[in-house]
């Protein structure tokens, strides 16, 4: 029984259920678990990410490859939010059904330290991009702003849905006057954009794998939002409210800066719309400071987030102990400059992680669906969801050096799927036979 202490701990929202699925009665609503994912991707990078694409593919293919990559991450993410929103249990907890007790260590502790890079990379874009706009001294900015996000997620889940409400429709308005100012002096017809880009122009697969590389890693731990759904079709939706809906608007907003020309270096800096905001002038100049503030570290709050939850299941402690930790070292990180290395960090990002999400959805949503039952279910290590991720890894680290028009991304989660598939069949066919005899 509880004491009238815990009772109120818990009304501010204060408990995490680290280590224990999310209680039926603590579960939340739809809207509230949207909000948490559809202000992940508005953030300042995706508009960067968008203008780099329609820049080496031009604005329809662009548009094409973005919409390709969202659905892929649409159904990837969806597809982990059902278990998510089934159970309750966050994503160290899921893989464990699939790992094993001990063998999920491995993925869990991989994905919540790699998060932490993205955590680095948004707090040190921070102090980079107010440096070089309004003179801002680079390394006491990223401290402040690294220090301001590590407070904002020792908050909870329910600060990252507050800071979604806000994020979105903050980025939706300014990124339409960012188009509109770009729009003014740029081309007559944007939609019919060419695209510029050389021989150094991402190849179509390229782009679909920078649209899936750029949340792939919380979105393979989506079980750490997801989880606080009260069902699994609730957590799907709240995905979707991500994938594709905000991550393509976000996206579309940087296309379109770069197809009316509003881009100062789009093959660098792809649609970064800030510097317009800034030239703007007047009242634009403070809200282009909020804006940066308010949606890097909606991101960063969510990546920390993820890196907390996921080492706190693994030693059993506490998210809040570890969310100053975990974000010491990011801030560390990031004055350090090691965002400066973020192309090697995203190539990692698409190489690696798809295939551990495929062997989760193929392990425990398609497997039982067939009604086939892997005969090693409850060992601490199993082997086939290995073979599958090591499999797919190699398989799209060999299409990155060999086959670039293709994308990393897609192959490895396909290999991956069907290695830990066939890996299975043996195993499941004879426990099968038995079951039946």
């Amino acid at each position: 029984m509880t004491t009238l202490t815990e009772n109120r701990e818990i009304d501010r929202g204060a408990e995490e259920f680290e280590n224990t699925p999310v209680p039926a009665g603590h579960r939340r609503g739809l809207g509230a678990v949207a909000a948490v994912w559809a202000g992940f991707p508005m953030v300042l990078t995706c508009a960067i990410f968008g203008g780099l694409i329609v820049y080496s593919l031009g604005f329809w293919r662009g548009i094409a490859a973005i919409a390709v990559g969202n659905l892929c991450l649409m159904l990837y993410v969806g597809s982990l939010s059902v278990l998510a929103g089934r159970t309750g249990e966050n994503f160290a907890q899921t893989a464990a059904r699939t790992f094993g007790r001990r063998g999920a260590a491995v993925p869990a502790a991989f994905l919540a330290t790699v998060v932490i890079g993205w955590f680095a990379f948004q707090t040190g874009m921070a102090g980079s991009i107010l440096h070089d706009r309004l003179g801002w001294h680079e390394q006491l900015t990223t401290l402040a702003a690294g220090l301001g996000f590590v407070l904002l997620t020792t908050l909870g889940i329910r600060a990252l849905s507050v800071i979604g409400i806000i994020a979105a429709p903050l980025y939706v308005v300014l990124g339409g006057v960012a188009i509109h100012l770009a729009a003014r002096n740029g081309p007559v017809d944007p939609l019919s954009y060419p695209g510029q880009a050389g021989s150094a122009a991402l190849s179509f697969g390229a782009a679909v794998t920078l649209v899936i590389a750029s949340f792939i890693d919380s979105g393979t731990m989506t079980a750490d939002f997801t989880r606080w759904s009260r069902s699994g079709r609730a957590g799907a939706l709240a995905a979707f409210a991500a994938f594709p809906v905000a991550n393509s608007i976000a996206l579309l907003i940087g296309g379109l800066v770069v197809a009316c020309g509003g881009a100062t270096d789009p093959g660098t800096d792809g649609g970064n719309f800030l510097g317009l905001l800034i030239d703007g002038g007047g009242l634009l100049v403070p809200l282009a400071v909020v804006f940066v503030f308010v949606n890097l570290g909606s991101v960063c709050a969510h990546c920390l987030y993820n890196g907390a939850v996921g080492w706190s299941q693994l030693t059993g402690r506490r998210m809040r102990m570890f969310t100053p930790v975990l974000g010491a070292i990011g801030i560390v990180a990031a004055v350090a400059g090691i965002w400066t290395y973020f192309e090697q960090w995203l190539n990692l990002l698409g190489v690696i992680v798809p295939p551990i999400g495929a062997v989760i959805i193929v392990d425990q949503l398609i497997m039982p669906r067939i009604r086939l039952r892997p005969s090693d279910i409850g060992a601490s290590v199993r082997r086939a969801p290995f073979a599958g991720w090591i499999a797919g890894a190699g398989a799209a680290l060999l299409t990155h050096y060999t086959a670039p028009w293709l994308s990393d991304a897609v192959v490895g989660f396909a290999v991956a799927a069907l290695i830990c598939a066939l890996a299975h069949i043996p195993t499941d066919r004879s426990t099968t036979e038995e079951t039946v005899a």
